[in-house]
């Protein structure tokens, strides 16, 4: 298995064979039978001590096909789809469908041919349980060191702290709804509890033991979205209802950068970044359960997906907000929906960012793991249980911390997203199979993947633009440990007639509270030109 700068190893190792040898057992041979163990099983547990803690405790190889679907679809199906329809509005109709239809194409194309250079490579004896890992074997340990690697876990920890600043935000907004007089507790009060229950779910010691949360994740996904079509179709029916126009917002240089962001948007809503290691906690054999597991995910995707973008687009047309759920709350903040039932919705959202977040936090446990604990002594040991506690509760502090000081991390992620997700997910897949598998460039398939390499690297490269553009024109609202209580998008749209260009941000961090009111935006601002944040 190789490490960051280094070659991989050409024997088969496998975390889970040799989690297993140091408890006395093997999946498939009896502990100490020297007739039925395998010479490369042998060799695997002769070279146990070149497996580091980070491959030996974390990416754990004991899974269900099940179990990597349920990993998918939390990793995937998250809160970001909520801003689907505000995509749409910078798209209209037909565009909308037809990139929503090529996003969910694409990306189950590329995750499954990842899967199978994976599988490739396992079958010759090298399996990788890092993207790191097969960057460096198949371009060289320069891409893995100082491209793949950080990349990777920038976009994870940036997810995780963008996780953390929207689940203090639907926190907050649990609590207006609660006590909408009661305005003394802040945002980052609420992100700081928020990384409180991330702290304790972080001790989590493996990625395969959180299977069972990321099933109630699957569940709290399928809830939510229910929700948020449901609420769609009742407001869109309701005497209450906005007029539905669904002509394109803004002209010229506006539009054409709304067009790429909303493509942004819905391609950055299908971003996983972590197919290696999810595949790592597969038991083996893995040939086809990456299959049936990315097949369980984009049932849900379908379910989810196209509901909520459809059903918010047609209910709200061009005045669909960042994330769908401020809709259903008129101009002066009056819901729309029965209280409780936007109540409900939020806390659905709140739990499953929970799952989201640690989920995203597992490739900065590995790289802590690897770091600090001893893959010779045993997992629960005191030499790995001390390291693992200190190490991961240093890791969820800063997040929390960069979460609460930097309302505004929304613009910072989406300059993450644009060169991170996008290479990771759209890009390197096709590269790595053209690499591996070499198909002629006669056949369909090499001009297919090299096509999907060329769009998407491009769209990546304008979003980034989009990105620090925004970054520019957001400067000067900055404000360390804001307590933010306007929507970017609301005001943006009721103030300035112009639409958001950060839509990335939107779909990673937008927060969820209650429309300003004319009157409100007012007093925050007297009569100055109005200024939008993100979230």
């Amino acid at each position: 298995m190789g490490t960051i700068g280094r070659p991989s190893n050409p024997i088969a190792v496998h975390a889970g064979d040799v989690a297993d040898y140091q408890e006395g057992r093997h999946h498939h041979h009896p502990p100490f039978s020297a007739s039925s163990i395998t010479a490369d099983q042998i060799s695997t547990t002769t070279d146990q001590k070149q497996l580091d803690a980070g491959a030996l405790f974390v990416l754990k190889s004991k899974g269900s096909w099940i179990h990597c679907g349920y990993h998918l679809t939390t990793s995937i199906v998250a809160p970001p789809l909520l801003s689907l329809p505000y995509a749409f509005a910078s798209l209209g109709w037909v565009a909308g469908v037809v990139c929503l239809i090529i996003g969910a194409l694409v990306t189950f194309y590329s995750y499954n041919l990842i899967s199978l250079v994976l599988e490739h490579h396992a079958q010759l004896g090298r399996r990788h349980l890092r993207f790191r890992d097969m960057a460096v074997d198949i371009l060289g340990p320069n891409w893995g060191r100082y491209y793949v690697g950080p990349i990777q876990l920038i976009v994870c920890y940036g997810a995780v702290v963008g996780s953390t600043l929207l689940g203090g935000q639907c926190m907050k907004t649990i609590y207006l709804l609660s006590s909408p007089d009661d305005e003394t507790m802040k945002l980052y009060h609420f992100v700081i509890i928020f990384g409180g229950l991330l702290l304790i779910l972080a001790q989590i010691p493996s990625f395969h033991s959180l299977r069972h949360i990321n099933l109630i994740a699957l569940l709290l996904c399928l809830a939510y979205s229910a929700c948020a079509t449901a609420g769609s179709i009742y407001v869109g029916n309701s005497s209450k209802a906005p007029p539905k126009d669904y002509s394109l917002r803004s002209n010229g240089v506006n539009r054409v950068f709304g067009v790429f962001n909303a493509i942004a948007i819905i391609a950055t809503t299908f971003g996983n970044g972590i197919i290696p290691e999810i595949q790592a906690t597969l038991a083996p054999p893995v040939k086809g359960k990456m299959f049936k597991g990315l097949s369980v995910c984009y049932t849900v995707v379908i379910a989810t997906f196209f509901s909520v973008a459809i059903s918010g687009y047609w209910a709200f047309g061009n005045n669909a907000a960042g994330i769908i759920l401020t809709n259903f709350l008129d101009e002066n903040g009056n819901s729309l929906v029965p209280k409780w039932f936007l109540l409900m919705t939020n806390v659905f959202t709140l739990l499953q960012l929970s799952a989201v977040s640690v989920v995203y936090l597992q490739p900065t446990n590995e790289l802590l793991e690897r770091q600090f604990c001893d893959p010779k002594s045993t997992e629960f040991s005191a030499r790995n249980v001390i390291p693992r506690l200190i190490s991961r509760s240093l890791s969820v502090v800063l997040a929390a911390t960069i979460a609460a000081m930097l309302p505004f991390f929304g613009d910072i992620n989406a300059l993450i997203g644009a060169f991170g997700f996008m290479p990771l997910d759209f890009t390197l897949p096709v590269v790595f199979f053209n690499l591996t598998f070499r198909p002629s460039q006669r056949k369909p398939v090499f001009w297919l993947n090299t096509t999907i390499a060329v769009v998407f690297s491009t769209l990546a490269v304008i979003a980034g633009v989009a990105a620090v553009r925004q970054i520019v024109l957001d400067a000067n609202t900055y404000r360390l440990f804001a307590n933010f209580e306007l929507l970017e998008q609301v005001v943006v749209q009721q103030f300035k007639g112009e639409p958001v260009f950060n839509e990335i941000s939107n779909s990673v961090v937008a927060g969820l509270e209650p429309r300003p009111t004319a009157k409100k935006v007012k007093r925050a601002f007297g009569n100055q030109k109005q200024k939008h944040f993100c979230f």
